[in-house]
């Protein structure tokens, strides 16, 4: 049996002095593998203002990143360890959650895996998705991802490069899946910008978060 992770206190970079989030809709980063809280919050000078910002770092060490989970190379991964890094990051939200009027989820590549875990094992408390060059993840039947309650009402946005050389098939055949019979998606394909972010995509998820957040 093996001992739980003892994971650190959350590090987290925000747009807004603390003094400016409260009543600002919170939109959360969630980095991808290897990576760190600087990596996506660049995007936040890009998304709409209204937002407070807030990028978090994984909580486990993997080279000079970090990791939300550990991965083998063929990007498998145990569901235990999503699980425990949903419920490290959900507790994190929980702890801001009441000075904003709604949370909005951002994630690239593992981060994406990890946006989608929390919707799903908390269907009601996140008013839109964002996922870049990620996945879902297959989580087979597991009792805690209440997907029957997500009755396709919840936005999400999906951005990929169908030459994206990292995500394997697999995990696109099962996000796809998910995607189309679990929320209100709206999904763009990109040529050229491989397991990235382009400046296109970037204005097309500031669309999507102003259409789908901020003008309800």
């Amino acid at each position: 049996m093996t001992s739980a992770v003892a994971f650190p206190a959350p590090v987290v970079l925000w747009s807004h002095p603390e003094e400016e989030r409260t009543g600002k809709p919170l939109l959360v980063l969630l980095h991808g593998y290897g990576a760190n809280e600087q990596d996506l919050f660049s995007l936040a000078d890009m998304l709409p203002r209204e937002f407070a910002v807030a990028s978090v770092r994984a909580p486990l060490v993997s080279g000079p990143g970090f990791t939300w989970f550990p991965l083998t190379a063929s990007i498998d991964y145990s569901l235990d360890a999503v699980k425990a890094a949903s419920a490290y990051t959900q507790d994190w939200i929980d702890s801001v959650r009441d000075n904003h009027p709604s949370v909005t989820l951002l994630g690239f590549s593992m981060g994406m895996a990890m946006a989608t875990t929390l919707l799903r094992q908390r269907p009601a408390d996140f008013a839109a998705v964002v996922g870049l060059s990620g996945f879902a993840v297959d989580a087979d039947s597991d009792p805690s991802f209440r997907d029957a309650e997500l009755n396709g009402t919840v936005p999400m946005f999906w951005g990929r490069d169908q030459q994206d050389p990292v995500i394997t098939p697999d995990k696109i055949d099962f996000t796809m899946g998910w995607v189309r019979k679990h929320v209100k998606l709206t999904k763009v394909l990109y040529t050229g910008m491989w397991h990235g972010i382009n400046q296109q995509e970037v204005g097309h998820v500031s669309e999507f978060l102003t259409h789908e957040v901020l003008n309800k």
